[in-house]
């Protein structure tokens, strides 16, 4: 997988934690620096420690998937595009009235923002890509994504977020047809 493939799945992972951080910015009255910190920190570790998971399951998983790898990196990445797509339409419902940048609040979203990468490090597993640039791409991407969607949130509408979910969504949904059609003709 190249560089510019890793950076797609990168901003495609990062829409989660950008739509989280815009309706974050919308909840908050006021933004200091240390709410930004905080959010944008623990979404770029966990975006970073996730795939790491993943693709230590994946890896031990390969020899066994080896035939049909592609077509799993294609589902993984097609089911979290959808999964983004449909919650997109959900709201935001998981924020509550206490400041979502500390505490179990800060944990859970955290998980939740991170939790499709989880399933993408399984597919970069079962492709033998070098995990740890890769990751230190998403983790980073995830971070600035982050920073700029809680700066974004104060000059939006409530909405946009829902919409540049979709578009995440969109793109890893694109990467999987682009992993299972490189394949295909790799093949043929």
């Amino acid at each position: 997988m190249d560089l510019a493939t890793i950076l797609l799945v990168a901003v495609g992972l990062a829409m989660d934690a950008f739509a989280v951080a815009v309706a974050v910015s919308l909840k908050l009255q006021r933004l200091s620096f240390r709410q930004i910190f905080r959010l944008s920190f623990h979404f770029g570790l966990f975006q970073f420690l996730m795939p790491v998971l993943g693709w230590s399951a994946g890896a031990w998983i390969e020899r066994w998937v080896s035939s049909f790898d592609h077509w799993i990196a294609f589902g993984l990445l097609a089911f979290i595009g959808g999964r983004m797509i449909f919650e997109s339409g959900q709201g935001n419902q998981h924020l509550e009235r206490s400041d979502p940048t500390r505490g179990w609040q800060l944990v859970a979203l955290s998980v939740a923002t991170s939790i499709d990468a989880l399933a993408v490090g399984l597919g970069l597993g079962l492709l033998e890509v070098s995990i740890w640039a890769a990751c230190i791409v998403i983790g980073i991407v995830a971070t600035a994504f982050t920073i700029i969607g809680m700066q974004f949130g104060r000059l939006v509408k409530p909405g946009t977020a829902a919409r540049l979910e979709i578009l995440g969504g969109l793109v890893l949904i694109g990467i999987g047809v682009k992993i299972l059609l490189s394949h295909t003709l790799a093949v043929g």
